[in-house]
Formats: C-alpha cells, structure tokens, sequence
C-alpha cells in the first residue's frame, strides 16, 4: 500500500507485512517489498563500518553478506554528545530482552571511558559512567520484581519504590526484561517492558526507545504504568498512543541510521510535548 517504508499505518485497518508473515527471505528482491530494494542497499551502505578502519572485533559485527558493519549505530553516541553539549542532565537505561546486556555493557564503557571508538575518540570526555553490572526485572501476576545487585525491589511494596529507583539512576546501565512473560500475554501491552510515569513530576520525565513500540496495544513492547496521584502508589495502564512522542519513541530504524541526531530531535519533541502535557492530559 505504501510507496515509501512507513511506521504508521496509511489508513485505518492496514496491517504491517511483518506482522502477518514475519520475516520472509528475498522480501526485497522477489517478494512484494521489491520497490524497497534501493532504499534497503542504502540503509546497509550508511551501517557499513568504514573500510578505511581495521576490523574492531566490540564494535563491528559480520552481516549475512559477510561484510561489517556498526553493531552500534553511530546516532546512540551523538545522542551523548549533544545531550552533554546542551547541558541535559540525564541516565540512560537499557532494557533489553536479549542476553547481550552484559556485552553491550562493557563495550559501551569502554567506548566512553577508555575512547575506543575511532569515530567518536572524545567520548571520555563526556564524564559518563557505566555500571556493568546487569540488572533483572521479571513480572508475574501479582507485579514487578526489579533485582539490581544487592537491590530487590517489588510493586506488592508499591511502584513508587521502583519509579524512584530508576528516577535515581547515574550515568548508563540496564536491565534484562522478561521475555516469556510478554509471550505469555500474547505480545499484548500488558506482557510488555514496564515503564512507570508520574505525570505530576517537573523534575524527572521518563523515555523510553524501542522499535517494537506500537500504537495498537494488541501487539506493543512497553507497559506504561502512570501514577493517578502525586507521591501515590497506584497507577493505571496507558495506551500506546496516549503516550506516542511524549514518553514513548518508536524508532524509525531508517532514520536512526541515515541522521546523525535522529534520536536527540526525538528526544527533543518529547520533552516538549512533556512540557505542554504535565499535569494534564496525562493526569
């Protein structure tokens, strides 16, 4: 239906080919996603890792056509820097369903605090910590455990425990989410990531960045939980689409990739929107 690739559906009703059929080999070369072809040569040329640079075993992965590529992509670091640059106080939290946490960890710290990264070398003087140590947030029917070394944190407690945790947080880190619960409810927003909002918060404004995130709670990544009372415990689930570009990102992989600052403007049209809303529609 679409001319060009597309988040968002074109019209009410339409589906992601994806999310009928999945992954489907030569989708590109001889299935009905031909037309992307050029766009897809593009993208992968842009994640090339530069053939002018040695092979860096942490920072560069082999794709399936045996080249290497960026297995960061170059717009997470100029995220840091600008962040830096325009005086933004923030944490940065990975949450992952994945079991390359404690990877990504260690390269992400070596990269800003030993400067390994040939296209970024000034990283380190940023002053940004990372704590490699992962941590674990698993869900069941009675709530959320959060686990972070010596820290164990639980809503039967209230959530409030857990928004001022991560509200808390320095520098980089992150947290391995529970994948076989999200299955459990189907890929449905209530088997998603938690992420806890306190609308009435001037200080503190909760992000989160997944590609997964989608405005059908049908089939999303991320629970929102917002509190419904200042300093209060008890929160109520958000719609995807209630929280779109103002505490919730989904990332457009093509523009991560093809503009440098991609996810700082993201980040930027979030905090304003944050800055209209608090208080308010969220409340």
């Amino acid at each position: 239906m679409c001319e060009s690739p597309s988040l968002l559906p074109p019209c009410e009703g339409a589906v992601s080919y994806y999310s009928q059929f999945g992954r489907v080999v030569g989708f590109t070369t001889a299935g009905p996603g031909k037309r992307f072809q050029k766009v897809l040569e593009e993208h992968l040329e842009l994640l090339r890792w530069p053939s002018d640079l040695p092979e860096h075993k942490e920072l560069s992965v082999k794709g399936e056509d045996g080249k290497l590529y960026h297995w960061i992509l170059p717009s997470f670091f100029q995220l840091l820097q600008e962040l830096v640059s325009q005086g933004i106080e923030f944490s940065i939290i990975f949450r992952t369903f994945g079991t390359d946490l404690p990877r990504l960890l260690k390269v992400i710290q070596q990269a800003l605090e030993h400067g390994i990264h040939p296209l970024f070398p000034e990283l380190p003087e940023l002053k940004l910590s990372v704590d490699t140590t992962p941590g674990q947030i698993r869900c069941n029917t009675k709530g959320v455990i959060l686990i972070h070394g010596e820290t164990h944190l639980s809503t039967q407690d209230g959530e409030r425990s857990l928004y001022r945790y991560l509200s808390s947080s320095q520098g980089l880190g992150g947290f391995q989410d529970h994948f076989n619960w999200w299955v459990r409810n189907t890929h449905t927003i209530m088997g998603g990531k938690p992420l806890w909002i306190d609308p009435f918060d001037s200080t503190i404004q909760h992000i989160f960045i997944d590609d997964n995130i989608h405005q059908n709670d049908d089939d999303t990544i991320v629970h929102p939980k917002v509190f419904l009372d200042p300093e209060g415990s008890e929160t109520r689930t958000a719609s995807t689409s209630e929280l779109y570009d103002l505490c919730l990102i989904q990332t457009d992989l093509l523009r991560a990739i093809s503009e440098p600052s991609y996810f700082t403007r993201c980040i930027q049209i979030c905090m304003e929107n944050y800055e209209r809303n608090l208080g308010q529609h969220l409340g």
